[in-house]
């Protein structure tokens, strides 16, 4: 039985469960959705990784789901992943129509910090991830900073989307754990922006990007050694960059190194795709299904690599694990990180 016939016959069993019980009886997945158009969020700006990922994810998806609707991709930028996070969250139709592709960030953001969250990100609905891979930060090579060394004697100006992203997020935890001298430049609409403000020299280095996205997008950058690498993120080392150091690496303090593997955590969920909270059971499992199918496609995997776009999948059950495992966290370790990502500005 395929992936989609498992998510049918769950709509089926939905709906006489709900015939029984005599309430409301919905109209089952395998009827809603043809004919009908999705609405895939992505919380940042053309031109990124994740939008990459993401629109490649919604020229597929459909293909998997009954009737083969259309996907459309609008992307919502804004607060560093919090006008999407928040507008799936409390806006968007909860009847399956609507999905996601946001950034993880919001995960640990809700706890650490919280302003502007109006979303418990426990109830999202996980559909898997495209792609898991560290993230990492780097400066143009004009600096003549490569190491993390070099920048704790160097001011670098360090490009931002905004305070819940990664692009600010991990300049700051490093100036205030590791003693770094990054200078926090924020405002740009989105990373592709960064990008090109750091070509015209109005700022110096991102953090936060995935290697995936670095390499399909900004390959001729590593080719051509036009920036240097000093950290990645994440729970091991990339295979490709194996003498580059962990974020946890860098430090012998032990309170800081579990900082550093809490905010680390995350990057494990990757470029994950959601939800609504509330999109019935049978929808949510046709959903999952196609999700899950797509990133097996071979249509969708050979387009990928045409793109050099990522594709180290995940399903939802591990990501939400991972996502749970992060609001788990002991509210003194949290105090801690809060202080450690706040103190200084």
């Amino acid at each position: 039985m395929s992936i989609l016939q498992r998510a049918l016959t769950a709509s089926g069993v939905f709906a006489v469960l709900a015939m029984n019980a005599g309430g409301a009886l919905a109209q089952p997945a395998a009827e809603f959705y043809p004919g009908k158009s999705l609405t895939l969020i992505i919380s940042t700006g053309s031109g990124g990784g994740l939008d990459a990922s993401a629109r490649l994810v919604a020229r597929h998806m459909g293909n998997h789901i009954p009737g083969k609707p259309s996907i459309v991709p609008r992307n919502m930028t804004g607060a560093g992943h919090l006008a999407a996070t928040n507008y799936v969250y409390a806006q968007a139709p909860k009847d399956g129509t609507t999905i996601a592709a946001i950034l993880p960030a919001f995960v640990g953001y809700q706890m650490i910090d919280g302003k502007g969250s109006q979303y418990d990100a426990a109830k999202f609905l996980w559909l898997g991830a495209s792609d898991v891979d560290n993230q990492n930060l780097f400066v143009w090579h004009t600096t003549g900073v490569k190491t993390v060394e070099d920048a704790r004697r160097t001011e670098i100006l360090m490009g931002a989307t905004g305070a819940g992203s990664y692009t600010a997020l991990w300049p700051t935890v490093m100036n205030n754990l590791l003693g770094t001298k990054f200078k926090i430049v924020s405002g740009y609409k989105s990373t592709n922006e960064i990008h090109l403000a750091m070509q015209r020299g109005e700022v110096q280095g991102r953090a936060g990007n995935a290697f995936s996205s670095l390499k399909s997008q900004n390959g001729d950058w590593l080719a051509e050694k036009k920036i240097n690498l000093l950290v990645q993120i994440g729970t091991e080392r990339e295979p490709d960059f194996p003498d580059l150091p962990l974020l946890s690496d860098l430090t012998t303090n032990d309170e800081h190194r579990r900082i550093l593997a809490f905010l680390s955590g995350e990057v494990g969920i990757g470029k994950p795709f959601l939800t609504t909270p509330g999109v019935p059971a049978d929808r949510l499992a046709v959903l999952r299904a196609a999700f899950e199918a797509t990133t097996r496609d071979p249509a969708y995997l050979a387009e990928a690599q045409r793109l050099n776009i990522g594709v180290r999948s995940a399903w939802h059950v591990k990501i939400a694990a991972i996502a749970q495992s992060i609001l788990a966290t002991p509210p003194d370790l949290i105090a801690k990180t809060r202080e450690a990502i706040t103190a200084g500005k």
